[in-house]
């Protein structure tokens, strides 16, 4: 009991409320405008485009945090891109993608840890633009274009570059990161051999699980690896409360997305509408929740994320009872192949403090 009330403990300091009305302002200008145009296939770019960007800021002199922001939309638009693009491709080529992509990112330690939880954010985003990028290429009726879904992205963090500039000219001088939480750090670390090891271990974990889903043609099988992605601690010392948190969140997650994305399968014509648009605002008011609670529980914030990411991916094609067990099935699978290689690594006799 007193392990699991460690699962689910809270901290007070942590709830930060206006920060996710600030998510909620910006984050309804392109529900509305997806709505406007019917084009809601893209909104899930849009989002994590203006998330990742909100998490990516710096803080401090508006020049340097428009530049940091910039390069960041960059290299998250040819992420978008190469995940997209990969969607339609042989299962071979997304497995060597996901190895490269996340074994970079693993190794961007190097160069310190803001820049290190940058890729991260990036690297999370390329899994999940391969699983939703194969999603929407098997279903000819929704019309996906790689060109489109970059497009989308990078509005996503022009929306807060531009919300950045309108606080800067109404208060000028110099501003607080938004997320004060995560390090700041740029001061570059050497390549121990634990940290390239567990990098390493990394990238194979996250190939593997794509290779599971596509190599094997799982239905649903994308949600291996965007579990096991969640559920990957990016340092050595793995802890297993954060790994039981990281997998109690997704797991809950995971069941709440199923359950909600039942509510579509039995509707048609102008009630299915309405329940879709309504599904897309709960994605965004579950992305809401997830910024003000960061760092108030990480197990309830994972279990956010992960409903609301679910939610839009699977969201186009409305399911049934046993595509909701497929679901929940590969998550615990996905995130038990990553808390079953942490804890052998924690336990491992040769491993060497990082």
């Amino acid at each position: 009991m007193s392990r699991l009330a460690k699962v689910f403990e809270v901290e007070p300091a942590g709830l930060n409320w206006p920060r996710a009305v600030v998510f909620l302002d910006v984050g309804l200008v392109p529900l509305f405008v997806f709505w406007a145009i019917g084009h809601e296939q893209y909104l899930l770019s849009t989002l994590f485009g203006l998330l990742f960007s909100v998490l990516c800021d710096p803080g401090g002199r508006y020049r340097r945090r428009l530049s940091h922001i910039c390069v960041f939309a960059l290299i998250g638009a040819g992420v978008t891109a190469l995940g997209f693009g990969l969607g339609a491709a042989p299962w071979g080529w997304p497995v060597l993608a996901a190895f490269a992509v996340t074994l970079a990112a693993g190794l961007t330690i190097a160069f310190g840890a803001h820049r290190f939880v940058t890729a991260l954010l990036l690297n999370i985003w390329f899994i999940v633009t391969i699983g939703v990028g194969f999603t929407l290429h098997r279903h000819s009726h929704i019309s996906s274009h790689t060109w489109a879904q970059v497009l989308a992205w990078t509005g996503g963090a022009a929306l807060w570059i531009a919300a950045m500039s309108i606080w800067w000219l109404v208060r000028g001088g110099d501003a607080p990161q938004p997320f004060a939480e995560i390090p700041g750090d740029t001061a570059r670390k050497k390549l121990t051999r634990p940290l390239v090891a567990f990098a390493l271990i990394r990238a194979l974990v996250i190939a593997v699980t794509v290779a599971l889903a596509f190599g094997l043609d799982l239905p649903y099988g994308y949600w291996i690896p965007i579990a096991a992605m969640t559920a990957m601690k990016p340092n050595l010392e793995q802890a297993t409360l954060v790994a039981a948190q990281r997998l109690t969140g997704a797991l809950v997650g995971a069941v709440a997305a199923a359950l909600l994305l039942l509510v579509p399968a039995s509707e048609h014509g102008l009630r299915l509408f309405a329940v879709e648009h309504g599904l897309q605002m709960v994605a965004l008011v579950l992305f809401v929740h997830g910024a003000g609670i960061r760092f108030w529980s990480y197990t309830f914030y994972s279990a956010c994320i992960a409903a609301g990411v679910l939610i839009l991916v699977d969201l186009p094609r409305p399911s049934h009872y046993s595509a909701e067990g497929f679901r929940v099935l590969w998550t615990l699978c996905g995130v038990g192949i990553s808390l079953l290689v942490m804890l052998l690594a924690k336990r491992s006799p040769t491993r060497t403090e990082p």
